[in-house]
């Protein structure tokens, strides 16, 4: 199908550092069974997709701002475009050889996310959302699922890990829902997980403390399949709190409704 200009930038940019991913993905399996691992190697590909990104981006959209995991943010002189990019998000899943990943990128215009891009290169997985026109995986349209009921729903999220976030908090919060609903999965990259309830394969999400590069062309792609992205705390906007919540408008009230007293 035909795209915008705009998303044709961002995909020929996702496809191409994807193509980086997939070669050093390649490599991760001969590094586990040394003693040291792949670590650094994963750090240096994750750095080099980021460049390679920051590189198409900027050839094509000259001026406009980026705001990246690895580099963090790089002013433009075009101060109301923003790119918002993670290179690789699931490092943790690529470091273990797990085809759980995906490269995302937003476009910010103002305050408002206009455009996404998310691909998974170990699955060939793109999806794509614009503004008004809709949310698509490999030019299927999406709209998110239209279950009703918490108990025959499977709902992501994400789980604190050593050093991060609050434990007892995600506890509580398992302990709620856990009787509920029909599953909990946690897969371990945000960018997917929002990208799986717009595409229906999950009814519901939640995570917190995340970063904008997490979550921005992710939520585009909910909205633009017909679902609600929120704050847990408040109907805000999740990249300035850095948690989030999203369903369709029936179980992101429900799942709010439960989670939302647990901090109270």
């Amino acid at each position: 199908m035909l795209h915008s200009a705009l998303i044709n930038v961002m995909v020929k940019a996702a496809r191409r550092a994807g193509r980086s991913l997939s070669r050093d993905l390649g490599e991760i399996e001969n590094l586990q069974v040394s003693l040291k691992g792949p670590a650094n190697f994963v750090s240096a590909a994750d750095r080099r997709a980021e460049e390679m990104l920051y590189a198409d981006l900027a050839k094509a959209r000259p001026g406009y701002g980026f705001i990246g995991e690895e580099g963090g943010r790089r002013e433009g002189a075009d101060k109301s475009h923003t790119w918002i990019v993670d290179p690789l998000d699931g490092t943790t899943n690529f470091l273990h050889g797990i085809p759980q990943f995906a490269i995302s990128i937003a476009l910010q215009r103002e305050d408002t996310v206009v455009a996404g891009v998310i691909y998974n290169p170990a699955t060939d997985e793109l999806y794509i959302a614009e503004r008004g026109k809709g949310a698509f995986l490999n030019d299927q349209r999406l709209r998110v699922a239209a279950r009703k009921e918490l108990k025959d729903c499977v709902i992501a999220c994400g789980l604190p890990h050593i050093g991060r976030g609050d434990h007892e908090l995600s506890r509580r919060e398992m302990a709620e829902l856990q009787p509920r609903v029909a599953g909990l999965r946690r897969f371990g990259a945000a960018s997917l997980d929002l990208a799986f309830v717009a595409a229906g394969r999950l009814d519901g999400y939640w995570e917190r403390n995340l970063k904008p590069w997490d979550m921005a062309a992710g939520m585009i792609l909910v909205r633009e399949a017909g679902g609600v992205v929120s704050d847990i705390q408040t109907p805000g906007d999740p990249l300035l709190s850095g948690d989030v919540i999203c369903g369709n408008e029936i179980i992101h009230a429900s799942l709010t409704k439960i989670l939302r007293p647990l901090t109270a």
